[in-house]
């Protein structure tokens, strides 16, 4: 009987985990700090924008969950607890009340930015470590880059 060996299993270094545990305190502080705003927005074009914060709240939700689900499949282990990303994240907290549309949409556009800033500066480590890990990366500041330039329309003008 021949035997078959499977090959290494890959497992995450601290220094991936570490930079996957960034991203994922900045998508969750972006859902929080999306549906804060998404609640409290107001004045013209409120419906539009509404609308507009749900799409980003849930692409920082699933791209959230990608990220820890892929730490997990790492043998990496994500914290989300709020005490954590509180301390970690790099996104501001949106203050307390209503924001008008023009202040929301210069807010979320910061932080799906700085948001993006963070899978940037940590993309080389993780894509030397684990490509794989990294194509997932792209994908992200793909999507949280298109998000900023739609949202950031909202106040331009011609």
């Amino acid at each position: 009987m021949t035997t078959v060996q499977s090959p290494a299993r890959f497992r995450a270094s601290t220094k991936l985990t570490e930079h996957l545990q960034r991203v994922l305190a900045d998508l969750i502080a972006l859902h929080l700090n999306g549906k804060q705003a998404h609640w409290n927005v107001v004045g013209h074009n409120f419906r539009d924008l509404h609308l507009q914060l749900d799409e980003i709240v849930d692409l920082a939700r699933e791209s959230g969950d990608t990220i820890a689900e892929r730490m997990r499949a790492l043998d990496a282990v994500p914290d989300g607890r709020p005490s954590t990303v509180a301390e970690t994240t790099t996104l501001p907290l949106l203050p307390p009340g209503e924001r008008s549309t023009f202040d929301t949409v210069d807010a979320l556009t910061a932080q799906l930015r700085g948001a993006a800033g963070t899978v940037r500066e940590v993309h080389d480590d993780v894509d030397a470590e684990d490509p794989s890990t990294a194509d997932l990366l792209h994908q992200l500041i793909d999507a949280l880059e298109k998000q900023a330039w739609m949202l950031s329309s909202e106040n331009r003008s011609a």
